[in-house]
């Protein structure tokens, strides 16, 4: 079978790749073509675009780059018709891929889709078109599956969350050597510099209560060490760290996280942890009367309780991340209440098996149901 995937961030690159190994075992001559980035193509599948050319976030940048978005969607769709797939797999990344989905539809090409766009939280009313050109619909957190099926009465299947996979395979990993000869504290402040702005500050003024204690920050791919250098410069024991998010994650006895996947990798190693969310006032209001959630961490959203403290926006201060912090790193029964609930997370996150398997499986399924 012929098959043309599509992933447009880091994240989906990853989640691609095992994606690409696991259709491998499933189809031993498929053919693979992808936009993408390095671990897809290493993977077996011909790139096409790297994601780095795609990536545009937040409205302006999105209104100044519109021509390029357009040229790259008229350049995808064109290359899909000369490679001519079986099925087109597309793998989050929403703003391009339900685009090409309804496009590939009308063209006759069966479409998966493969971590569904988070339309339970916002922009709700996309399903009803999604609905008509999706012909499988893969999703990876436990509720997603009875939203569709509850409000939207579309049978999805749930295959669990393929960040299980890649932190078992990293927990696998020889540890590295000690970061610190103290305690760590692990600071994860995001991974745009608007956020890190936001947040990083508001971090690094909280670690000057805990001297016992060495604060370590997890750069962010792609963003200029002098970025970070002005945050730094007033606080010269906090160490900074760039590409050893895992192994300052596997070695940390707290963190501090920005809301977002962070926050599911930080519990999946088992890290108790604070999350941080603080945005311009604007795009707060705007955002709390669009995004209709309980929760803004991923742990929390999972589980529906709060196992995780969320400091957000005026919420988010140095002293009241100071007490949050000194709780998690002296309480006993608080550190084992939200392990229990980590326990709890992560069997509902593994399924039936890897995700990565259970998806290739259902789409190689689905492809010999619809020849």
């Amino acid at each position: 079978m012929r098959y043309y995937l599509i992933a447009g961030e880091a994240s989906g690159d990853l989640h691609g790749s095992n994606l690409i190994a696991a259709l491998h075992q499933q189809d031993p001559h498929a053919v693979m073509r992808c936009w993408g980035g390095d671990k897809m193509q290493a993977a077996g599948a011909t790139l096409v675009k790297h994601y780095r050319e795609l990536a545009f976030m937040g409205f302006a940048e999105v209104i100044k780059n519109l021509p390029t978005i357009l040229r790259n969607i008229r350049s995808c769709k064109k290359d899909i018709e000369r490679f001519n797939p079986d099925v087109l797999v597309c793998i989050d990344y929403p703003g391009f891929n339900l685009r090409i989905a309804k496009w590939a539809h009308a063209k006759k090409i069966r479409v998966v889709y493969y971590i569904a766009p988070q339309v339970w939280a916002w922009k709700e009313d996309r399903v009803r078109g999604m609905k008509q050109y999706i012909d499988q619909l893969l999703v990876i957190l436990p509720f997603e599956k009875d939203f569709f099926a509850t409000r939207w009465q579309w049978p999805v299947s749930y295959v669990g969350h393929p960040l299980v996979q890649v932190i078992d395979q990293a927990k696998q990993q020889p540890p590295d050597p000690p970061l610190a000869d103290k305690p760590i504290v692990a600071l994860l402040p995001g991974s745009r510099q608007q956020e890190i702005a936001k947040k990083l500050p508001v971090m690094l003024r909280a670690s000057r209560s805990f001297p016992d204690h060495q604060f370590i920050v997890a750069k962010a791919p792609g963003t200029p060490d002098l970025f970070y250098t002005e945050w730094l410069a007033p606080y010269p024991d906090v160490q900074i760290v760039s590409d050893k998010t895992y192994p300052l994650l596997r070695q940390a006895k707290a963190a501090l996280v920005t809301s977002g996947t962070a926050t599911l990798e930080t519990a999946l190693f088992g890290v108790p942890q604070v999350v941080c969310y603080k945005g311009s006032w604007l795009s707060y209001q705007i955002g709390k009367r669009l995004v209709k959630v309980n929760y803004i961490s991923l742990v929390n959203l999972i589980m529906n309780k709060a196992v995780v403290t969320e400091l957000i926006q005026d919420q988010l201060t140095p002293d009241n991340l100071c007490r949050s912090l000194s709780e998690l790193l002296s309480n006993g029964d608080k550190r084992k209440q939200m392990q229990e609930g980590y326990s709890q997370l992560q069997e509902l996150l593994r399924s039936s098996g890897q995700a990565s398997t259970t998806a290739a499986a259902l789409i190689v399924a689905g492809l010999t149901r619809s020849a």
